[in-house]
Parts: C-alpha cells; structure tokens; sequence
C-alpha cells in the first residue's frame, strides 16, 4: 500500500521540527551542533537567489582534489531508501568533489512488478550542520508535484574511513512542522548518477581513436591531469559505463560514399543502438564516423528526433581525428560537448532558450562553449583559461536536474526554448558591422504548406567583415522567433544539433551569404500548423558576441478552402512527414508512414503545386545511395535510383513553387544526377539555368 502523497501520511509523530525555521535568514558561525554553513554557501561559485534559484556563474568549475586523505568518509553521493509502495534515490552533495550545496532525490512508485516514476525534488539552499558524529541536512525543497511535506531534513553519521559508509535518516516535514515520511536510504554510489554508454566505429574511421588527453601537454587552465570522456564527466559526478554492445560498422559496401546524413545516422541509432528503446533510460549511443555530408567543418552531432529524445551523437574524425596534443584536444572536447547535449546542456550561449531560461553565458570557460567564438580573445585565449570542466550551473543540473529533464528519452532538449524575450524587442544600438535579412517566397501559404525562410548576412554600409557566416539554424548561431497568432512566442528548435568548427567567412560588401531553413517542423513539432498570421524574427550570434537581429517578418497561413485543400493539410501534417522534411527524405522504416502519405499526395494530388514538395523530398532521397546499419553491424546500401530521382527533381525544379535557394539546390542535385546517369547534355542544361539564378 502507499500514500497519493510520498512526502506525507497523516500521521503525528514526534520529534518534529519547525519547517518555518528553513525559511528565515541564513544562520552564520556555530550552534549546539556544531559549525553552521548557511544555505546557499558553497565550495565553489554557485550561490542562490531569493526564491532558491542559483545565480550561475560563467567561471569554470576546477575539480579540488583534497591535499591529505580525510579520517572519516564524505557524506556526498547517491542514496536509496524505500517505504510502503515508494523507493526514492536521494543526492547529498554538500561535501567532497566540487560540492554545489544541493540535496534532490526522485521517487518512483513500486506496485506489483512494475515501478513508475513519480516526480522529484530539489532543495536550492540547504542548511548545513557539521558534529563530530553526524551531519544535518535541512531546507525547502522544490518539487515536480505538489508535495504535502516540502521540508527536508537529512541526517547522516559520520563514519571513520575503515567502516561502511552510513545510512541516511531523510524526513519530510509539513511547512507547520508535522512530520510526514521518513526514509532510511542505503548509500549505493559516490557517484550522482550512472549511465551506460555505447560507442560504435565506422570501419573508415582510420586515424587513431580517443583514448585520453593530458591537459599540460598545451596551455591551460586548473589542474594538470589525464582524462578522457568519461572521466571529465566523473569528475562532474556522472559515472559512464561502457555497455558490451559497442562494435565496429562495416561501410566497405558504401563504396565511395562513405559521408552520412543526418537521415542515415538517425535511422542507423534507431535500428542499430542495441540499447534503444522508446522509454526514458540512462543510456545513450555514440557514433565515431569519418564524415557528416556537409564536409569536415561540422564535428559532431546530437540526434534529437521527436518523441524520445536525445539518445544518441556522433563525432566526425574528418574533421577532429589526428594524434596531434591540438587533436587529442579536440576529439575529447567534442565527445564531451555531444554527450553533453544528450544530458540536455544547451550551449553556453544559449541559456536562455531553455525552461526555465537562464541567463546567457558565452564568456563560460566549459564543455558546452564554442573555443572559436569565445568572446574575450577567441579559442587561443579560451584553450588557455579552460579548466576542461562544466561550469557550476550545469554540474547543478547533471547531479540535480528533475530527472525527466535530464535522462535521455526524457523532456525535449531545452524543454520549451525562452520565448523569445530577448530576440523580439527592437534594436538600441548596432556597430556590429553586419545586418541580417530574413525572408519568405511568398507572403502566404497553405496549411500544412512547408515554410521556408531564407537567410542573408550582409555588411552594413559597404564594409567587408570576416564572421563564421554559419547561418542555417542547424548549426546553432542563428535563432528564430515565432509569435503564433494566438499571441504564444516559441523558438523554432531543429531535429537535430551540429557542433561545427572555427571557419572565417569574408562578408563582402555588395555581397550576400546566404541560405535557407525549412522551419515548419521541429523539436516543437509544428509550428505554422493553425491558420492565421504569425510574426516571425530571427538572431545571427557572431563571432565577437554580437547579437545580429533581423526585421520582423510577417507569414500568413491560409484556411483550407477545397476538400483537396483540407485532404493536402492532413497529409503534411503528420510527425513522420515533418521528419522527413527536415531530413530531405529517409529509408528508415520507422519513417515509413511518412513516405506512404508522400506517396499519397503524388498518387491523389499529383497536379497540386504542393506535390512539389513531395517531389523534391522524395527525389533527393532517391538519388542517395542510402545506407542503413544491419544485423553483425555490417551497412547495406540501396543504390541510388537516378531515373526516378531525375523526373521527380526536373518537375520541383520548374515548378516555381520552391523558395530561390532551395530551387538552386534542387538544380544542383539534378544536374548531378544526370550526371551520374550520363545524361552530359540534359545536365549542362541544367546547370546553365542554374547560373541564370546567380
């Protein structure tokens, strides 16, 4: 049997103490106890706000290594306890490594042979009192649900170095002091979570593969030790443990083409990570491959999908691979920084997408910041000041963060974005340099229409500026804003985040970078899928930290007006066929409703101008030579079919339907594909009318 409630059951005990008493002032100096550190004081850089939530840091957090072995055990680390129906895993992490001043713990619910996870807690600021004999733990806690006891109170004996570690006594509390359920909880790990890890190689992966890094071989900064991934994440309180599942892929049946797309890897995780599963679990897969399609400059990837999300990355040796001390480096920053994205870390820059929001940090020295946009001195200056840490606000999150939160399959990346306060507002002041135009082929379109925004960066009044120019959404430095016309301001968040490298790109006068975003489907799923006028904005983070904002645009979906209207909106709108869409098309069977829909349209609706887009989805995936990971880990590859990828293109192409720059692609691909066909002729056609477009 179990209470509705795991932190109270109606009955009094004894022995209770005033849960008011957490919420005055901070005690300072001693008490009866012993020495008091008031709550939110920490070892390292965090402290809290009114209210319990932590002012983060942009310093890096340095792992303290204690100089002479303790006589009695730390009380920090991971707990378990079970009462009546409910089992909670309790985190103290007052003491020890890098300690963040926080408890949490999550329940789940035990009934038969089934265990449900119920919710979590975490207490911000936390009491701390040190005897000779035990530790005492109290303060307010924050919960997922509405808890009837919120106040918490751990005890822990403190135990010589030579004995077992010691139980912890937690007790809920009412915030008028009555009791509710106490737990003893057996510790079980100094570890704060525990997660398996499953890394696979390409075959064509040839230089030599990560094994660790010493930190002094370059400049600098913290302490000088040997890590590889795992131990940069031990060392923030996470313990990775490699699974037996890990193998090498065979691509020698790929031939020459060898890169992947982002299509290829997601349907390679889904059918190959041998601990996959459509539920929150502590695992996550890692691809090491040589090279993404869209060349050596992109490092790694998080594959975000919809549904149950961030599972699985992978790392390009293309563009990281080499023995070198500044490749050794590069290829554990990169693991680090994938993985971190899978335990739902948002770049350093882009805090404040997430929810709740935090604010920005791009001056953080930390796994989850660009070393070549660092805005105070660029990667030199960033490599020699990085501690090859989390900084404290996300070791906070790994160690305590809700658990749905942070699990993979869990809550979608960044949960939410932070709708867009600081992208909406007009301009103060801009010597940036550059301006960047946002804008639509049309002004209006079908429901269920793919929305295409094209992207331009410029120089303002006629200078040449070098930038990154990585401007796609993909990549992570331009975002975009979203007012649907119910008044709700979402971030438009792709399927799939790429970590890409330093690159200068020269922004000439009279000259244009340019590039296009299919915008309609993403981690948010739809996001133009109600008729009505939307307001929409997007955001160019550059190099030197500059916000870059576009004008507000204006996007208007039409209601459907024919049954042929209604029937095209219905056979968009479906999951599969927004994945395909933001993939350019896939083989993957769990994709296939998706291309049966497409099929559909073509079939039923062939004439319509929207069958265009199927068209153009579907034929770029034809022209693939499509890879997919098969039993014994050995890749099967569906060669491309050019007769049918050339007339689906040729009709896209011409179709005056597509947005300028996704007409140039589909030009290009066609003519390549004549190309391979051997049609020389019909291809020179092609390409002549795509210099035309220039």
């Amino acid at each position: 049997m179990y209470t509705s409630d795991p932190t109270f059951e109606p009955v009094a005990e004894e022995g209770a103490f005033s849960g008011s008493q957490t919420r005055k002032g901070p005690r300072q100096g001693k008490s009866q106890d012993g020495p008091v550190l008031s709550r939110g004081e920490s070892s390292g850089d965090v402290t809290a706000e009114a209210g319990g939530s932590p002012r983060l840091p942009t310093a890096g957090v340095i792992p303290q290594v204690p100089e002479t072995k303790p006589q009695k055990h730390t009380v920090s680390g991971r707990y378990e306890g079970a009462v009546g129906g409910y089992r909670i895993e309790l985190r103290v992490d007052v003491d020890g490594v890098c300690p963040m001043q926080r408890v949490s713990g999550d329940f789940f619910r035990e009934s038969g042979a089934t265990t449900l996870y119920y919710g979590s807690f975490i207490v911000h600021e936390v009491e701390v009192k040190v005897t000779a004999s035990k530790v005492t733990l109290r303060g307010s806690g924050s919960f997922s649900f509405e808890a009837s006891a919120p106040e918490v109170r751990v005890t822990i004996p403190r135990r010589a170095v030579s004995r077992r570690r010691a139980s912890a006594a937690l007790q809920f509390y009412t915030v008028s002091g009555t009791p509710g359920i106490p737990y003893s909880c057996e510790f079980v790990s100094s570890f704060f979570r525990t997660v398996c890890i499953e890394t696979d190689r390409v075959s064509d992966v040839t230089t030599p593969g990560f094994s660790n890094y010493d930190t002094g071989m370059l400049p600098s900064g913290g302490p000088v030790r040997v890590l590889d991934v795992a131990g940069a994440y031990a060392e923030a309180g996470i313990e990775m443990i490699s699974s037996a599942g890990g193998n090498v892929v065979d691509i020698s049946a790929a031939g020459e083409n060898a890169t992947w797309s982002n299509a290829e890897l997601h349907a390679a995780m889904v059918s190959h990570f041998t601990l996959y599963h459509d539920l929150p679990r502590w695992a996550v897969w890692q691809l090491v491959a040589r090279q993404h399609d869209l060349g050596s400059a992109l490092y790694g990837i998080m594959f975000d999908q919809e549904g149950k999300q961030r599972q699985g990355c992978a790392v390009f040796y293309e563009g990281i691979g080499g023995d070198t001390p500044e490749k050794q480096r590069l290829q554990l920053y990169t693991g680090v920084h994938e993985l971190g994205h899978c335990f739902n870390l948002l770049h350093s820059w882009q805090k404040s997408m997430g929810t709740p929001p935090r604010p920005n940090r791009p001056e953080a020295l930390s796994w989850m910041n660009y070393p070549w946009n660092y805005p105070s001195g660029g990667p030199e200056a960033f490599w020699s000041r990085f501690g090859f840490s989390f900084d404290s606000g996300e070791v906070i999150h790994l160690r305590h963060a809700f658990r749905n939160d942070i699990i993979m399959g869990g809550h979608s990346f960044a949960s939410g974005a932070a709708l867009g306060r600081e992208v909406l507002p007009d301009v103060v002041r801009d010597d940036s340099g550059l301006q960047l135009r946002i804008s639509t082929h049309q002004e209006s379109f079908a429901l269920g229409e793919p929305v295409v925004l094209e992207i331009g960066l410029h120089s303002a009044a006629g200078r040449e500026r070098e930038d990154h120019g990585w401007i796609h959404p993909n990549f992570g430095m331009v975002k975009v804003v979203i007012q649907k016309p119910n008044g709700e301001v979402v971030t438009y968040e792709p399927l799939i985040d790429h970590l890409v490298g330093q690159r200068a790109a020269v922004v000439r006068a009279g000259e244009e970078v340019k590039d296009s975003a299919y915008i309609g489907f993403g981690k948010g799923g739809f996001y133009f899928g109600q008729p009505g006028q939307y307001l929409v904005r997007a955001v160019y983070a550059a190099a030197d930290g500059s916000e870059i904002l576009s004008g507000l645009i204006r996007v208007r979906i039409r209601y459907p007006v024919t049954e042929a209207d209604e029937s095209l909106a219905d056979l968009f709108m479906g999951q599969d066929q927004g994945t395909l869409l933001y993939l350019l098309g896939s083989d993957s069977d769990h994709l296939r409703n998706g291309n049966a829909a497409f099929d559909e349209i073509l079939d039923r609706h062939g004439a319509h101008p929207m069958a265009n887009y199927a068209r153009l989805i579907k034929g770029i995936n034809a022209a693939r030579d499509f890879k997919t990971i098969h039993a014994e880990s050995r890749v099967v590859v569906r060669g491309a079919l050019l007769g049918e990828s050339t007339e689906l293109l040729a009709m896209a192409a011409t179709s005056r339907v597509l947005d300028t720059v996704t007409t140039q692609m589909t030009l290009s691909n066609l003519a390549e594909v004549q190309v391979r066909s051997g049609d020389e002729t019909s291809a020179r056609v092609t390409l002549d009318m795509l210099s035309s477009m220039a």
